[in-house]
């Protein structure tokens, strides 16, 4: 199960300078893959070892003032079913507001635990203005300033103390994640495929409510169906439907080895799906693409090639993913989907032997080498697949540092080419030799 980090609270008291404090302090380390577009609504963050999810609240609020207070409210209600621990943010410079106590009142009687975290507490004397939100009732509360980030790490190690580290989980069938936004046709595409209506089926023993796990085993497959779709029956959601649905999302892809994404060809890429795709990259997970209700699609015999172009240019620079045309409805092409993220898992995990590496990459290095920087020549000698979940290259050289972005790219490009990880976001890295 994932951990996820909600910050809640009114417009305008730096709910995203404090998730772009928590999630890009991370990102210096660990995304050292140029061209993933950064949302802003959720991202990753580590801190002493554990992993979560920071979601900031504040990018899904929509609409005029009046709906703006229910919709908050709604929010901080999703927040307290979905993450592990809410951060509930307020402003010492305006003290309490009417919402802060609406908030704070809905948040005193969950059961998750909420940190009363007091923003833009700059310089000392505003210190003994913080305390009057101890009035809450929520226990100990946090003066920082998120612009600084002094305070952060008070904060940051008591979070740590409710999240859970990563069990390795021990069944070790490949996992499948079905996503895509509401109503794209996840659970007709689950019925479909286990041959009986899912509400008959019983989830194995002992999963949480966050997502269905199904075992299918049946025409020479055998593999997880991790559901996110069925999940959702709940009265009030519907203007925050996008939020909820990501909450879900982000749980089941991490949970994950192979992420099929349902796109909806009557709408097209939205952006929402984009981000999904990126959250998949950046999570080093295989990813198909499955364009359902194809069969409402008028079609020529260019639409299909259109409708994918498209496709590529939006999730673009990682394009080397299959796309299939799907009808769930009309049961089309529906265990093309199957095959497909089966022969992308075994992309995540084949091992290719160092001595095949560099008898095909070295002649074409030699042919192309990276170009030569401040009259340095670069040299790669040597190349070798490091272990990890997902595939990973050294290039040992001489002078790592001088290798740009399009030489890298241009090499990953013929790794793709002579070894095929279609579906599989690859990493490559520069080392000393």
């Amino acid at each position: 199960m994932a951990n996820i980090i909600a910050i809640v609270g009114r417009p305008n008291v730096g709910k995203s300078t404090l998730y772009n404090r928590l999630t890009e302090s991370r990102k210096a380390i660990v995304d050292d893959f140029s061209g993933v577009t950064r949302d802003r609504h959720y991202g990753q963050a580590e801190w002493i070892g554990k992993k979560f999810t920071v979601v900031d609240t504040g990018g899904y609020v929509h609409g005029s003032e009046d709906v703006f207070e229910s919709a908050i409210r709604e929010q901080v209600r999703i927040a307290i079913d979905e993450a592990t621990v809410i951060l509930f943010m307020v402003d010492v410079t305006t003290g309490i507001t009417d919402l802060d106590d609406d908030i704070a009142d809905v948040l005193r009687r969950s059961k998750k635990p909420v940190f009363v975290v007091v923003n833009k507490v700059d310089h000392p004397l505003l210190q003994q203005e913080a305390s009057i939100f101890y009035s809450f009732g929520l226990g100990e509360i946090y003066p920082l300033s998120s612009i600084t980030g002094s305070g952060t790490g008070e904060l940051l190690d008591d979070v740590a103390e409710h999240l859970i580290v990563e069990e390795e989980v021990e069944d070790e069938r490949p996992k499948y994640a079905i996503v895509g936004r509401p109503n794209v046709g996840k659970s007709s595409l689950i019925n479909v495929l286990i041959g009986k209506d899912r509400n008959i089926v019983t989830p194995i023993a002992g999963t949480t409510r966050d997502s269905i796990r199904i075992p299918y085993s049946q025409f020479g497959h055998d593999f997880v169906l991790i559901d996110t779709a069925g999940l959702r029956r709940k009265a009030k959601v519907k203007e925050n439907i996008e939020f909820y649905s990501v909450m879900r999302t982000i749980k089941a892809l991490e949970d994950s080895d192979v992420v099929i994404l349902m796109l909806d060809a009557t709408e097209g890429v939205e952006a929402q799906d984009v981000n999904i795709f990126h959250l998949a990259e950046k999570n080093r997970k295989g990813v198909v693409i499955l364009v359902n209700k194809w069969d409402l699609i008028e079609k020529n015999h260019k639409t299909t090639k259109v409708f994918e172009d498209l496709i590529r240019e939006k999730i673009a620079p990682f394009t080397d993913v299959p796309i299939i045309f799907t009808s769930v409805t009309q049961k089309q092409r529906i265990f093309r989907a199957v095959e497909a993220a089966a022969k992308v898992y075994e992309n995540k995990v084949k091992k290719i032997p160092t001595s095949r590496l560099n008898d095909v990459l070295l002649p074409i290095i030699e042919q192309y080498p990276p170009p030569a920087t401040k009259g340095k020549y670069i040299k790669i000698k040597y190349i070798t697949q490091l272990t990890g979940k997902s595939p990973m290259f050294a290039f040992f050289c001489n002078l790592p540092q001088y290798i740009k972005e399009p030489y890298a790219r241009f090499l990953e490009n013929k790794v793709r080419e002579h070894f095929d990880f279609e579906g599989v976001p690859i990493q490559l890295y520069f080392r000393q030799k």
